[in-house]
């Protein structure tokens, strides 16, 4: 039988392309969700189970039902920007929902996790590219929350030898080059999809906030890589894991930087189309640059980032936010 491993938040964005990924490298997804930013067309290479990541009990009778040699955890609130989530949102569900389930993996006697942590724990950045030991300095409750979650992990992992590892991954991009699932945010704020609904004429322009950043072009540059190689990061850290690694808290980039202005480019480039912008001043608490030095997850890991080219990731993700058959 395929070894089962189960996914909290598994019909999201992240968390599908790493059940499909799972499925392909020979194991059995197991997609935890509520289906509150996930999507249950999104689960095709294994089951789903619906139920939140602070219910305890639930986990504990999902994780006995399928006896998965480790978790992957992505279940989360994930967008500062959006007014409907206050910090105690954050704190409830990214550090209730990472005890509840840290708990049930001991009821469970689950031996392995992976967290999704993220390059917002470095705050506005002190050097760039930043590497793993960089000051921790987050600058919003999602950020915090994450960190958090971090430290509580390590905490549990010395009192009760969980093996874990937290991939703090950067600006996620792209969709299955297969155009089976992609990314479908409602509503959605992250830069290429939100672009590329401009160039669709789905939104009448890009607002683009600040243009006078201390970046070659003045406008924020950020470390992009592809959800395909999120995921194949993912499946690696358990590997790892399974094979006796020690805990590891590593970045998931790529270490090159893209300027907002050079994804607009790229967006319009692909697209055939020009994308109006309207400038906005800048926001609080928007580094200038954020770029990741992810040299350890490729040595500890053996990890390459394949499709995570710029062109490639704007390429995949065209192809998916326009495809007739798209889901929604």
């Amino acid at each position: 039988m395929r070894p089962s491993v189960l996914v909290t938040g598994g019909a999201g964005y992240i968390g599908s392309h790493t059940c499909k990924a799972l499925s392909e490298a020979g194991w059995s997804p197991v997609a935890y969700d509520n289906l509150s930013g996930g999507h249950d067309w999104a689960v095709r290479w294994g089951p789903l189970e619906q139920g939140d990541v602070r219910d305890r009990q639930r986990l504990i009778e999902v994780m006995r039902l399928h006896h998965p040699v480790g978790v992957i955890h992505l279940a989360g609130l994930v967008d500062c920007r959006l007014d409907a989530n206050t910090p105690l949102d954050f704190f409830d569900v990214n550090v209730g929902g990472t005890i509840a389930l840290l708990q049930a993996m001991a009821a469970a006697g689950i031996p392995h996790l992976v967290y999704s942590s993220s390059a917002a724990v470095y705050g506005l950045g002190e050097f760039s590219p930043a590497d793993e030991a960089h000051p921790v300095a987050p600058l919003n409750p999602f950020g915090r929350s994450k960190w958090v979650a971090e430290q509580i992990i390590a905490d549990v992992g010395r009192d009760t030898g969980l093996s874990w590892t937290c991939l703090r991954y950067f600006n996620v991009a792209g969709a299955d080059p297969a155009g089976e699932i992609g990314e479908a945010h409602h509503p959605e704020t992250h830069l290429i999809p939100v672009a590329i609904e401009v160039a669709m004429q789905r939104r009448a322009a890009f607002l683009l906030f600040g243009r006078d950043h201390d970046t070659p072009d003045g406008t924020c540059m950020r470390d992009y890589v592809h959800v395909g190689d999120v995921a194949a990061a993912n499946i690696l850290a358990l590997r790892r894991m399974m094979d006796g690694g020690w805990p590891l808290t590593l970045n998931v980039g790529t270490g090159e930087g893209w300027s907002v202005r050079q994804v607009l480019q790229q967006v319009e480039r692909v697209s055939g189309q020009i994308v109006p912008v309207l400038v906005r001043d800048r926001r609080s608490g928007d580094p200038a640059s954020l770029v990741g030095e992810c040299s350890r997850a490729r040595s500890l890991l053996d990890w390459k980032p394949v499709r995570s080219a710029l062109p490639m990731m704007v390429e995949d993700a065209w192809r998916w936010h326009t495809q007739p058959q798209r889901l929604t």
